[in-house]
């Protein structure tokens, strides 16, 4: 084991080589290891001069950043996975050929055909099904429009009720009048 080594005090040029090093847009370890000090002195120096090592909003920018990247990856995946689902479903009416391994001779025979058989079209439908569930829960479907015709409906109900209840207070005093009279 070795023994530390004793502390080296600080001088004017340690406060300005972190000074001129942060300006430079050095983190506190890259100044730590030019300056062959320890991470807590170099934040002791920044504190004293006022100086910050947060870059809470630099980092922020950064996760949006790579966010929206991650968003533009899974949309374009989702996409060619829509693509795929595509090209299976097609196939379930194209031409084919139907092969098979058999006889004595272990004999290879194929029969072109108008469309697949039942058990491949099984198969391509569970394959594009897979590739269409995994393409929406990438990137879900959005379908406003009956929310929206909802919200419309409902609009259009307040703006009657409103209208009805306008019409019931502006009715009122000439009905209570009327009873009055003799």
């Amino acid at each position: 084991m070795t023994a530390p080594r004793p502390a080296r005090p600080v001088t004017q040029d340690d406060y300005d080589e972190v000074r001129q090093l942060h300006a430079l847009g050095l983190g506190r370890n890259d100044i730590a290891r030019q300056l062959d000090r320890s991470g807590n002195v170099v934040s002791r120096l920044a504190a004293e001069m006022g100086l910050s090592f947060a870059r809470a909003g630099e980092v922020a920018v950064a996760t949006e950043v790579r966010r929206q990247d991650l968003a533009a990856r899974r949309m374009l995946l989702a996409e060619h996975l829509t693509t795929d689902a595509e090209r299976l479903r097609e196939q379930l009416w194209q031409p084919t050929v139907v092969f098979a391994f058999g006889g004595k001779d272990n004999d290879y025979n194929e029969q072109p055909v108008n469309e697949p058989p039942p058990s491949e079209k099984r198969a391509l439908l569970s394959a594009a099904g897979i590739a269409i569930d995994r393409s929406l829960k990438l990137e879900p479907g959005r379908d406003d429009s009956g929310a929206d015709a909802a919200r419309s409906m409902v609009g259009q109900l307040m703006a009657g009720l409103a209208e009805v209840y306008r019409e019931q207070q502006s009715e009122q005093p000439a009905a209570e009048g009327a009873g009055d009279a003799p």
